[in-house]
């Protein structure tokens, strides 16, 4: 990749995936079949659209958005039918070679969960609007993980790592004395 961006020109596109539970949705910016990680991604042309992907210095989390025009009526049937919500959608950036459909390198520009997607029906076709935030806003997300003996016991059947940490709780140490010796 950094060759590529070094060169005189260069071709970048991007590749969305979006994992739904039938199957994926492939496609990327450019036209024809392009195969990337050993998936095949079918071209949209100008019909994909992806919004600006944010980062800063601060681990914040930004969301994305991809639009998809006019595809055929499979990608429609998913917006219609399947449960997206909260499965993973990523969009690469790469370079390809020459103007042709051989990849010189991508990278994971955004990896998040699907969260809403808008359809707006036109006589032309379905224009598909899908919303994916960062993988980041799971970090801020409360885990029901508490760290006692039943919680551990109940993922680790007869794990006694935590048996003993609430009668530490109350036990009194004598730290940097000798306990025959008056305080």
């Amino acid at each position: 990749i950094v060759a590529r961006l070094g060169a005189d020109t260069a071709e970048p596109f991007f590749a969305v995936k979006a994992e739904f539970d039938t199957d994926d949705v492939l496609v990327w910016s450019g036209s024809g079949d392009l195969t990337l990680n050993s998936e095949t991604y079918a071209g949209a042309g100008a019909l994909l659209t992806v919004s600006r992907i944010d980062e800063d210095s601060e681990i914040t989390s930004n969301g994305v958005a991809v639009g998809l025009a006019y595809m055929d009526k499979t990608v429609l049937n998913y917006a219609l039918v399947e449960n997206y919500q909260n499965r993973m959608g990523t969009i690469f950036l790469g370079f390809s070679m020459g103007g042709g459909n051989e990849v010189a390198g991508s990278v994971t520009a955004f990896k998040g969960r699907m969260q809403s997607m808008k359809i707006a029906d036109t006589p032309d076709g379905a224009m598909i609007n899908l919303t994916a935030e960062s993988r980041l806003n799971d970090l801020t997300r409360p885990r029901g993980y508490r760290y006692t003996n039943d919680a551990q016991d109940h993922l680790f059947s007869g794990d006694k790592g935590l048996a003993f940490v609430q009668t530490l709780q109350e036990q009194q140490i004598l730290w940097g004395r000798s306990s025959g010796l008056p305080s």
